[in-house]
C-alpha cells in the first residue's frame, strides 16, 4: 500500500528557518500596508450572497489577464491555485511530467494527490533554459499533465511565447494538459508577456498579487481555465473553500486598480536589486557559478565545492543570514537567493553572505 505525501518539509522550513537577522530566502515582494491601497470603511462589506466568485473580481480579474470572467477562477494564493486545478485535471494514477529542478511544493501536493511523477531536466549549464524536446522525449501514453513554471522557480529563467506554443503543440498531440505557474511573471516589464493561457485550451495557468505586488494578505490567486474546466474547478472547490473571505475579495477589487502604479514601485526597486545582485555574481564567481538575473526576484546558484546544506546552515548561525537549500528543488549543491527587499538590507545580506563564501572556500 502506497502512503499518500501529507505535507510539505519546505513549508515546514520556510514557516520555522527561513526567518534570519538578513533574509536572502524570501522570493516576494515586503507587504504592503493596507494604507497603501487607499481602502476606506466603504470598501468594506464582510458577507455576500453565495455565489461562484465575486462578480466585481471576476471581472478585474479577466480584465488584467485579457480573458473572460468566465475562464477565471479565483483561489486563496498560488499554492492553493495550483491544488485546486491539478486536481481538476487528474486523477490518482495519472502520470505527470514536471521539470526539474522543481519547487517541491508542485511535487508535494501531486504527490498528495497520487500522481506518478516524472522528471525531465532543465540543464543548469543552459541556465535552465526549458527545451521542449526534453519534455518530448519523456513523454508516455499515460501522461495526463505537463507542469512548469515560469518564470522558473527557482532559476527566474524566462519561457518566451514560441517555447511554450511548442509545449503546447506537443501536449496537443499527446492528448495531455499544461499547466503554468506564472506567480513570477508579472516581473517581466517590457514588453509585458502574455499569460501561456492565450495559446491553446490545452494550457492552463496559475498566478497571484503575493510574490510582485507584495499583496500576500490578501490571498488572491487564480487559475485560468478554458471555461468547462473552470466550472469543474470551481465545483471541487466547494469541497474545500466553499467561499473565500468578503474583505479580501473587496480589497483584491482595490488592489487591482491601484495595480499599475504598485507596479512602477516594485519595478524600480527590482531593477535597483538586480544590479546589485549581478555585480555580487560577477565578484565571486571562484565560488558559485550562476547567470546574472535579467528578471525575476530569485536566482539558483551553485557552490563550486561543498555541501549546500552544509553551508546554509553554517550562512545562518555565523553570519545571521539566511538562503533556501537547493534540496528543496532537488540540487542540493544549489541554493535560492532572493532580492525582493529593501536594498540597504540586500547590501548587508549579500556582504554576509560574501563572508561566508569566503570562509566556506578556505575550509
Amino acid at each position: 500500500m502506497t502512503t499518500r505525501t501529507m505535507s510539505s518539509e519546505y513549508m515546514l522550513w520556510a514557516k520555522t528557518q527561513q526567518a534570519a537577522r538578513f533574509t536572502l530566502a524570501v522570493s516576494g515582494m515586503p507587504s504592503l500596508k493596507l494604507a497603501d491601497l487607499g481602502a476606506t470603511l466603504d470598501d468594506l462589506e464582510l458577507s455576500r450572497p453565495g455565489a461562484y466568485g465575486y462578480p466585481p473580481l471576476q471581472e478585474a480579474l479577466a480584465a488584467k489577464c485579457g480573458v473572460s470572467a468566465d475562464c477565471v477562477v479565483a483561489a486563496e494564493g498560488t499554492s492553493f491555485a495550483n491544488h485546486l486545478a491539478m486536481a481538476a485535471i487528474i486523477e490518482a494514477g495519472d502520470e505527470v511530467l514536471c521539470e526539474h529542478p522543481v519547487y517541491t511544493l508542485l511535487t508535494d501536493t501531486l504527490a498528495y494527490l497520487g500522481a506518478q511523477i516524472r522528471l525531465f531536466d532543465r540543464p543548469a549549464e543552459n541556465g535552465f533554459d526549458l527545451d521542449p524536446e526534453r519534455i518530448e522525449r519523456a513523454l508516455t501514453p499515460r501522461t495526463k499533465l505537463i507542469c512548469l513554471t515560469n518564470l522558473h522557480n527557482p532559476s527566474s529563467s524566462f519561457m518566451p511565447e514560441e517555447t511554450l506554443a511548442h509545449v503546447g503543440a506537443i501536449a496537443r498531440k499527446a492528448g495531455a494538459r499544461v499547466l503554468v505557474d506564472e506567480v513570477y511573471l508579472d516581473a517581466v516589464w517590457e514588453p509585458a508577456p502574455r499569460s501561456a493561457f492565450h495559446l491553446g485550451p490545452e494550457f492552463v495557468t496559475t498566478n497571484s498579487l503575493t510574490k510582485i505586488y507584495g499583496l500576500s494578505g490578501l490571498r488572491c490567486g487564480w487559475i485560468l481555465a478554458e471555461p468547462e474546466l473552470a466550472r469543474r474547478m470551481w465545483r471541487l472547490n466547494d469541497l474545500f473553500g466553499v467561499n473565500a473571505a468578503h474583505p479580501g475579495e473587496r480589497l483584491s477589487v482595490v488592489a487591482l486598480r491601484k495595480l499599475p502604479e504598485i507596479a512602477g514601485r516594485v519595478r524600480a526597486l527590482l531593477e535597483t536589486n538586480r544590479a546589485l545582485l549581478n555585480e555580487f555574481l560577477a565578484s565571486h564567481e571562484e565560488a558559485i557559478e550562476c547567470r546574472p538575473l535579467q528578471f525575476g526576484t530569485v536566482c539558483f546558484p551553485r557552490l563550486r565545492r561543498g555541501n549546500g546544506d552544509a553551508f546554509c546552515a553554517m550562512l545562518r548561525e555565523r553570519f545571521e543570514t539566511s538562503i533556501v537549500p537547493g534540496r528543496f528543488f532537488g540540487m542540493a549543491g544549489h541554493f535560492r537567493l532572493g532580492i525582493a527587499q529593501d536594498t540597504a538590507q540586500l547590501r548587508e545580506g549579500l556582504s554576509r553572505l560574501g563572508e561566508a563564501l569566503r570562509s566556506h572556500s578556505a575550509i
